[in-house]
């Protein structure tokens, strides 16, 4: 009892740790500054109450056309090069070493003499790069600045030179009397290079000075001046006026008491918020509060879904809708009940709403977005149902951004429809949520119905082995999976968990299939050769051989559960009492004809307990009417309750007779009788 209590004050005390580092952890996310109290927008009315400054301020310009002032000043800015010298003397130096064997041949002196006067003339007027030629027209200039001598002076860029083109304009300068083709001969590009280099530095700094020049304000406003009141249309120079406050307010550095008067309020949201979760697992959902990994899978979700928001806002400047926070409920449906989901998509959405502007458009949008999530992953059995849901989000989006953009008052063609490609990115971003879910699978050790799905089909590999090894037991288990599936359902529990759990609960009779009266052929069974102890521990060793097969295929730990509870620690009842008949003075070890276990201990497990038993009994019947199937299925299900098979169970005496009553009507049409026909009698 004493250590009961340690235990369960232990996991309290952990659940609560856990708790409060996600509180502090979220603290940390959320904005230290001021948050400016009012959405607004431009051309349309002023929803609240008379607006003063409550400070003075300045009046910022428009981004846009404070942008577009700085580029008209840029433009006038021109860039500085400097003139390399070198690269003219060193090009005259190397055209007249190569050619100083002219001697006294007059021809080729003509031809050394007019190369060496065109390098003298191009070199002057100054050689760039193409690249540098291209850009500065590119940016509209005609003029750049050339410092010669640390003395700047503009020149035209139409009579500067690249190595190309003062090529080309020595060629065209050769004059009448020398011979083009033997001009080329003389190579003249290699002593052609550009003597004139970009001073980044300088043009930087020019550029620099002239933005100073430029004010970023375009007036001021004094403390107590009237804004706007309520009813009046936002103008332009309004909608100015209250950004330019907004960026005052959500700029300014809190100190002192409004500092902590701020932490303290965020620290009481958060813990409000996350105690009020912690109060729902604890109260109505002990399963999900009784598995750590499910809890801090949970917080890690919503710690994951807050970080994105806070990394797109405070680094980026895209819009908050190309965030995927369908992703959150998409991911938790798949391993968690619709409740428990949609709880936690309200508190996330209720805490990112303290990040973005227009809070209530966003509330708006993420809580419908969360209902058609919810219920559109309703027992998910196919892929196509999350491309689905990934359409219906896409259009809920739409949809109610529509419908509150008219409610504003916004006309259908001011409607911002960017805001729908944003909407259309989120769906295709969420298709990565299927990646997401099998790691969470891997992770966590979770089991989502798209893996069931998978391991409930009897084409793959396992399942076929199973069927051509132990044909008998296979068609016992097809027949327990549809008896089991039709109670889950009738009492609220996973159907196709139970279903995979059913076809998979005896696969360790493969190892020894002719043992098991189901596979055997004719009367012969190799039990009668074995005393009562070993042939029972063949058929015990079925439990733990599955377990075996199970594991060395990798099968979840779900389905291992119900493969090693599925006798719980019940007798086996024909040999125990053939051991006792025969040895009524004996004493016996129970321990050799009793199941190790465990006892089923979840709702899903009891349902396959009941399933198995009866479907075997059911065998052996002599005959099937409404009274017999009636009474064994009372008998077998009222003899497990008696054991205490299902003590560990979360199962009522309630669930326990709808399923009776589920396999008594399942087993009447298994067994119905069908009517002979007769045969034809030919004439004579």
């Amino acid at each position: 009892m004493e250590s009961s209590i340690k235990r369960s004050t232990w996991k309290l005390l952990v659940r609560i740790v856990a708790f409060l580092a996600a509180v502090l952890l979220l603290m940390q996310m959320f904005p230290s500054q001021n948050k400016f109290e009012y959405t607004y927008n431009n051309h349309k009315p002023w929803k609240y109450n008379l607006l003063t400054a409550p400070f003075d301020f300045f009046i910022y310009k428009d981004a846009q056309n404070l942008k577009h002032e700085q580029d008209s000043i840029l433009k006038q800015v021109l860039p500085y090069y400097n003139v390399n010298d070198e690269a003219q003397q060193k090009a005259l130096k190397n055209f007249s070493h190569n050619f100083a064997n002219v001697g006294a041949d007059s021809v080729k002196l003509l031809y050394k003499n007019f190369v060496l006067e065109q390098l003298k003339v191009v070199y002057s007027q100054g050689i760039i790069s193409s690249k540098d030629y291209e850009t500065i027209l590119k940016n509209g200039n005609e003029d750049i600045n050339v410092v010669k001598d640390f003395v700047a002076s503009s020149v035209k860029v139409k009579t500067l030179f690249t190595v190309k083109s003062a090529y080309n304009f020595i060629l065209k300068n050769c004059p009448s009397e020398l011979d083009l083709q033997t001009l080329k001969a003389y190579n003249i590009n290699r002593y052609l290079n550009e003597n004139l280099s970009l001073d980044e530095t300088r043009t930087q700094q020019m550029r620099k000075e002239m933005l100073k020049n430029i004010s970023p304000t375009k007036g001021f406003v004094q403390t107590g001046e009237r804004i706007i009141d309520k009813g009046e249309v936002v103008n332009d120079r309004t909608f100015l006026i209250l950004n330019s406050l907004k960026k005052e307010v959500e700029g300014r550095t809190l100190s002192g008491k409004r500092y902590y008067y701020l932490l303290a309020g965020q620290f009481l949201l958060i813990s409000a918020l996350m105690l009020a979760f912690f109060v729902y697992l604890f109260t109505y959902k002990q399963k999900i509060y009784s598995n750590f990994r499910s809890v801090l899978f949970l917080l890690l979700m919503l710690l994951l879904m807050v970080f994105l928001l806070v990394l797109l806002m405070r680094h980026t400047s895209f819009s908050i809708y190309l965030m995927p926070f369908a992703f959150l409920p998409i991911v938790v449906r798949s391993f968690f009940d619709a409740r428990t989901t949609f709880f936690l998509h309200v508190i996330m959405v209720l805490l990112a709403s303290v990040f973005v502007p227009n809070p209530y458009e966003f509330l708006l949008l993420q809580i419908m977005m969360g209902v058609v999530v919810v219920y559109s992953m309703k027992d998910m059995t196919q892929r196509s149902q999350l491309i689905a849901t990934i359409a219906f989000v896409v259009l809920t989006y739409s949809v109610i951004y529509v419908s509150y953009s008219l409610i504003l008052g916004i006309d259908v063609k001011e409607i911002r429809y960017t805001t729908f490609i944003y909407f259309a990115i989120n769906g295709v971003l969420l298709l990565f949520s299927y990646g997401v879910i099998f790691i969470c699978e891997k992770l966590f050790g979770f089991l989502s119905n798209m893996t069931l799905i998978e391991l409930s089909n009897v084409n793959n590999g396992l399942l076929m082995r199973f069927s051509e090894l132990a044909p008998g037991t296979f068609q016992h288990s097809l027949q327990v999976a549809n008896l089991a599936t039709e109670a889950a359902l009738r009492v609220g529990a996973n159907s196709l968990l139970v279903r995979t759990g059913a076809l998979y609960h005896d696969i360790g009779k493969m190892q020894n299939p002719l043992f098991f009266i189901e596979n055997q052929s004719g009367k012969i069974n190799p039990l009668n050769d074995l005393s009562c102890e070993n042939a029972a521990q063949i058929i015990i060793s079925h439990v733990s051989n599955g377990v075996k097969i199970a594991q060395k295929n990798k099968l979840p730990e779900q389905i291992i559960n119900f493969i090693s509870s599925h006798h719980a620690q019940s007798r086996t009842r024909y040999f125990y009492n053939t051991f006792k008949n025969e040895h009524p003075d004996a004493e016996i070890d129970e321990s050799k004809f009793m199941y190790a276990g465990p006892k089923p201990s979840s709702k899903e497990t009891a349902i396959l307990m009941m399933a198995d038993s009866v479907e075997a009994a059911s065998r052996s019947l002599h005959e099937y009417t409404e009274q017999s199937i009636s009474k064994m299925v009372d008998s077998v299900i009222d003899g497990q309750i008696a054991e205490g098979s299902f003590k560990n169970a979360p199962i009522t005496f309630l669930d326990i007779e709808k399923i009776k009553k589920v396999f008594k009507v399942k087993l009447q049409n298994i067994y119905h009788s069908r009517i002979t026909y007769p045969d034809l009698i030919e004439k004579k």
